[in-house]
C-alpha cells in the first residue's frame, strides 16, 4: 500500500518579491491519478506568488492526508557556511538564523535587494560559489545553492524559500516532517517536505505540451507518487550513507532520489543510474 495519499510537486522561483505572480512557479498535485496542475484562487495575479504557495500548503498539510511534497530549492546551507559564520550544526537554529539577515518573507523584498544591502544583513551571512553541499557533489549536475546569476542557479530560488520552509514549520510543528532533519524515517501517517532536483527524473516523461517549470512541477509530483506505489520511496528515504556522511546530511539536507553510494574509485555504483 501507498505511504502517502497524494504527491505534491513544486517547481520553485526566486524571482521578484514574495507577493510578485511568479510564471515560474508551479504547483501539480498526484491523488491516486496522473498528476494536475493546481492554479492559485481567483485574484488579479494570474500565477501563484510564493507567499500564497507557502499558505496553500499550510492548509493542505493541515488536512488529515498524508502528503509528499516535493520541491526543487535547497533546504540547508553547506557545512563550510555554519563553519565561516560560527553557527551551531543545527538546522532550526539555522532557518532562525538566515531568516534575522535574509527576510527574503518580507511582501517587498528581493533576494537582490539583500545580496545588495537594502535589506536584511546578508553581508554578514554571505557563502561561497565553490562550496557546496555532500548531496549535490553525489547528484552530479546540481549546482551549489550559493552559485548565482548562472543558468540552471539554484541559489535565488533557496535564498527566497528557505523563510518560507520557516513559515510552514512554525506553523504546522509536528504535523509536518522535514526531511531528513526530522529524521530519516518517516512516521506512520505523517506528511513530508523534502527537497528534490527534477533533472533526476524528467526525460522519464513526456513534455505533452508543457513548459519547462509546468514539467518539471509534473514529473516531481509523478515520479513520487510512482516510487511510492511500486515500492521504491521507501529506500529513497534512507540513502546508503557512511556514519560520518549521514551525520553531515542531517545539517546540509539531502536530496530525496540521490543514492549515498558511490563505489571505492570514486565513480558511480554500476546499479545506480546517475543524473541526465
Amino acid at each position: 500500500m501507498p505511504t502517502f495519499a497524494r504527491t505534491i510537486g513544486i517547481d520553485y522561483s526566486g524571482a521578484k518579491t514574495p507577493i510578485a505572480s511568479l510564471k515560474g512557479l508551479r504547483v501539480y498535485l498526484a491523488e491516486g491519478q496522473l498528476p494536475v496542475e493546481i492554479h492559485p484562487p481567483p485574484s488579479p495575479r494570474t500565477y501563484w506568488t510564493r507567499k500564497g504557495a507557502a499558505e496553500w500548503l499550510v492548509e493542505r498539510l493541515s488536512e488529515d492526508v498524508p502528503t509528499l511534497v516535493g520541491i526543487d530549492h535547497g533546504f540547508s546551507f553547506p557545512m563550510r557556511y555554519f563553519e565561516a559564520h560560527g553557527l551551531a550544526p543545527d538546522w532550526p537554529g539555522f532557518l532562525d538564523d538566515f531568516h534575522c539577515h535574509w527576510p527574503t518573507d518580507q511582501d517587498h523584498v528581493y533576494v537582490d535587494f539583500v545580496r545588495e544591502g537594502l535589506a536584511g544583513n546578508g553581508a554578514a551571512r554571505m557563502g561561497n560559489a565553490r562550496w557546496r553541499r555532500l548531496t549535490e557533489e553525489r547528484a552530479g549536475g546540481a549546482k551549489s545553492v550559493f552559485h548565482f546569476d548562472v543558468q540552471g542557479s539554484v541559489a535565488k530560488s533557496t535564498h527566497a524559500g528557505i523563510p518560507w520552509l520557516r513559515f510552514i514549520r512554525n506553523r504546522l510543528g509536528a504535523r509536518v516532517h522535514f526531511w531528513p532533519f526530522d529524521g530519516w524515517d518517516v512516521p506512520a501517517g505523517r506528511s513530508v517536505v523534502a527537497e528534490v532536483y527534477p533533472a533526476l527524473w524528467s526525460r522519464a516523461f513526456a513534455m505533452e505540451g508543457r513548459t519547462g517549470d509546468q514539467h518539471d512541477a509534473f514529473c516531481i509530483a509523478a515520479w513520487l507518487a510512482q516510487a511510492d506505489q511500486d515500492g521504491r520511496l521507501a529506500a529513497l528515504f534512507k540513502p546508503d550513507l557512511a556514519p560520518p556522511e549521514r551525520a553531515l546530511a542531517e545539517v546540509e539536507g539531502w536530496i530525496l532520489g540521490v543514492p549515498g553510494l558511490i563505489r571505492s574509485d570514486g565513480r558511480w555504483d554500476d546499479s545506480i543510474a546517475p543524473p541526465s
